[in-house]
């Protein structure tokens, strides 16, 4: 996957993008935790909801197009997937 066309997004490779984008879930998910904000839970979910498409996504190329498998991103997919259902169960109970 680093090395096919489908490496980077508008310039920025996706290995970057995917390294900034978990310390944002983490800072969601603390403030969500400490301070009980339901709104942090709220937008954590929203873009666990968008990440949850862009590795599925990318899953597909990697399973389709490229035909490589890379197990970093096997690995933060099903994080990502994993943080999904785990912030659904939180704003179900939570409501």
């Amino acid at each position: 996957m680093a090395a096919s066309e489908y490496a980077t997004v508008l310039g920025v490779p996706v290995a970057i993008i995917g390294l900034a984008f978990s310390p944002l879930l983490v800072a969601l998910a603390v403030t969500w935790w400490r301070r009980a904000d339901r709104r942090a839970l709220l937008v954590l979910y929203v873009l666990l909801l968008l990440g949850t498409a862009a590795v599925a996504y990318l899953t597909f190329l990697e399973l389709f197009v490229i035909k490589a498998i890379c197990l970093w991103c096997v690995s933060f997919a099903v994080v990502i997937i994993l943080a999904l259902a785990t912030a659904g169960l939180a704003l179900r109970r939570s409501s």
